[in-house]
């Protein structure tokens, strides 16, 4: 299998991005990546959307959320998944931030995953897309559309982060995640894929 030519005709494809991949994409501030990933947990793209943006009416520094009203925020974010705790969540890291980092997100995974409720997954969101650094963001899409066409054998996101570490080249690492996810909500979808117009159907093992 070429992971080259599979890189070129996702990219090639040019399938529809949404909103919210979007706005993360224009993010050059790692905090703003970070809070908006946290929304996004269990929670799909046209719902975090708006929620982010009525989010950063609020504010966009760690100081900004860090003696935030709760209320307020989760005014704001609601309905996205477990908005509650979401708010709670955004507002105490906020704090940790201003008071042990000087309101600078670290650039270390494991610093990163030393916040309550921060895993790998955004950990690695945050270092790639918010300091433009080599790092793999494994979701859903990204740990299915992997195994489906067969370069790596997991059981689990995380798995599939660590295989990938050790298979794919690190030149796309940090694309991975955004071509991956592209993908798999226009075509390679969890249930009914839409194989007949896949651009990397003859690289796919589901099909073979």
């Amino acid at each position: 299998m070429s992971i080259d030519l599979i890189v070129e005709k996702l990219k090639a494809a040019k399938q529809p991005q949404s909103d919210f991949v979007k706005l993360m994409d224009s993010f050059d501030d790692p905090y703003l990546v970070l809070i908006a990933c946290i929304l996004s947990l269990r929670t799909n793209d046209r719902t975090t959307y708006p929620a982010t943006l009525r989010m950063l009416k609020l504010g966009k520094t760690p100081k900004d959320f860090a003696n935030m009203d709760v209320k307020t925020l989760e005014k704001a974010i609601y309905p996205v998944g477990f908005y509650a705790n979401k708010a709670k969540q955004i507002i105490e890291l906020s704090k940790e931030l201003v008071e042990k980092y000087n309101s600078k997100v670290p650039d270390d995974i494991d610093e990163l995953c030393k916040f309550k409720g921060v895993g790998r997954k955004t950990a690695n969101l945050v270092l790639s897309e918010g300091f433009n650094k080599p790092a793999i963001c494994v979701d859903v899409h990204v740990h299915r559309i992997s195994n489906r066409l067969g370069y790596v054998k997991t059981q689990t996101p995380e798995e599939t982060e660590f295989e990938l570490r050790k298979k794919l080249p690190k030149k796309y690492w940090i694309d991975i995640n955004s071509l991956l996810v592209i993908h798999g909500q226009n075509v390679c979808k969890p249930i009914n894929p839409k194989c007949g117009e896949c651009p990397i159907k003859d690289y796919c093992k589901k099909l073979i």
